[in-house]
């Protein structure tokens, strides 16, 4: 309830956008509840066919995304009472690559492989479609090249794994210079105890890197950790104008602090957030212009059209923060006192895991932008807020909202709903 009102069963909605330039890893995912832990997900690659890092790679394909993802044996809506009755939040029973894994005790489904051709360049698109756990990606035997992060293309840092957090997307350049063989890969997620369910083995998630020649077996080849990307040593490659929202200060700074008070649910600046009955673009629509305006005023943050906007979220927890409508640069990373106004990472999904993550954005994108932790689970339990960013400007001039006629008749359509169906 932040941009539209939920699509009702057994009907069609079309989204219809011009990607304007923007090219690299995105995914779709249903937003009401926690209804894309149940499957409702996918991928959405742009390809760029002017790719200013196209010659550090040969192939780039349908076969070399790679999804990462967790699976629950309970639906979600019971896996979410459940949570809010015991305070405990849903573990995984596995982790499915390109959507296969095993689980302790449950059958031995065959392994995704993934074909390479000795000597030839990988560009692997590496997509976390989590709702949970955060995954520590690695090809046995290989050093990676990560060259992208949520669609920001950045220098190529050469890495032996990452850690890839809810909604990140990620690719790396593998260059298959190996003996001709069979490779693990593996993506262990972290995020749940195996303890509390007996179902979960992180070392079950695996994948194959297959060359070409080698026979149809699973790997026997061993985890030697190497050199973890660290986020702070990535830097966008200078056609994204590196550093461009500069060093002064910012027009509107805010300093968002996430509490527990009352578990299991979460709160930003003491409030927990409750979807609201009216979408806040809706409202922006319909004239809202000051917080009072708004239903529930207290969750949506106004910003100024055309300013620099600063966020800091301090502490820890292992919190993916997206925000949509913008990609910002992560002049802070988590765990660094370093500041970097230079070149810092940019990207639209940051991990909150200790210290002050601080990002800049330039508001000049006017619409109602959801910024929330993609740990589904606790975006469920009120840890998110809206921005209604340049609230005139939706209205009238040359960024006001294009509305549909489809888009008009979903509240109408929903609320005629029996109570069973919303």
């Amino acid at each position: 309830f932040v941009n539209q009102c939920p699509i009702p069963p057994n009907t069609t909605f079309f989204y219809e956008f011009d990607t304007a330039g923007q090219t690299g890893n995105f995914w779709y995912h249903s937003h009401l509840s926690t209804q894309y832990c149940d499957g409702l997900r996918g991928v959405f690659p742009v390809y760029d066919p002017h790719d200013p890092l196209k010659y550090l790679y040969d192939v780039d394909d349908a076969n070399t995304i790679i999804t990462l993802s967790d699976w629950y044996h309970t639906l979600a809506p019971a896996a979410q009472d459940d949570f809010f009755k015991t305070k405990t939040v849903p573990i995984p029973d596995s982790t499915l690559i390109n959507g296969v894994g095993r689980y302790n005790g449950g059958p031995l489904v065959p392994y995704a492989v993934v074909n390479v051709v000795k000597g030839k360049r990988y560009r692997f698109r590496v997509f976390s479609l989590a709702c949970r756990p955060f995954f520590t990606f690695s090809i046995d035997n290989h050093t990676m090249d990560v060259m992208e992060l949520d669609g920001i293309e950045h220098d190529p840092v050469p890495v032996q794994n990452f850690d890839i957090h809810a909604a990140q997307r990620v690719s790396v350049i593998l260059h298959a210079n190996q003996t001709v063989g069979n490779y693990w890969i593996r993506a262990p997620p972290t995020g749940g105890s195996p303890a509390s369910n007996p179902n979960l083995n992180p070392d079950l998630a695996l994948a194959i890197l297959r060359y070409k020649g080698a026979p149809a077996v699973e790997p026997t080849t061993v985890n030697i950790p190497g050199v973890k990307l660290f986020e702070g040593d990535m830097h966008p490659i200078a056609s994204e104008g590196p550093g461009k929202l500069g060093d002064g200060p910012p027009d509107v700074a805010l300093n968002l602090v996430i509490s527990q008070p009352n578990p299991p649910f979460f709160d930003i600046n003491g409030i927990s957030y409750i979807s609201p009955t009216v979408p806040v673009l809706l409202q922006l629509l319909s004239g809202a212009k000051d917080p009072q305006d708004f239903l529930p005023s207290e969750q949506v943050f106004l910003l100024p059209p055309n300013k620099l906007i600063e966020i800091s979220i301090p502490g820890g927890g292992q919190h993916p923060f997206h925000l949509h409508g913008h990609a910002f640069d992560i002049v802070r990373t988590a765990n660094t006192e370093v500041v970097n106004y230079v070149n810092p990472p940019r990207r639209d999904v940051v991990a909150i895991a200790g210290g002050n993550v601080t990002f800049r954005f330039f508001s000049g994108n006017p619409g109602a932008w959801f910024l929330h932790c993609h740990i589904d689970w606790h975006l469920e339990a009120g840890l998110a807020i809206v921005f209604g960013e340049a609230p005139q400007d939706n209205l009238s001039g040359p960024k006001a909202q294009i509305i549909p006629p489809d888009w008009k008749s979903l509240c109408p359509a929903y609320d005629a709903l029996e109570p069973e169906f919303q």
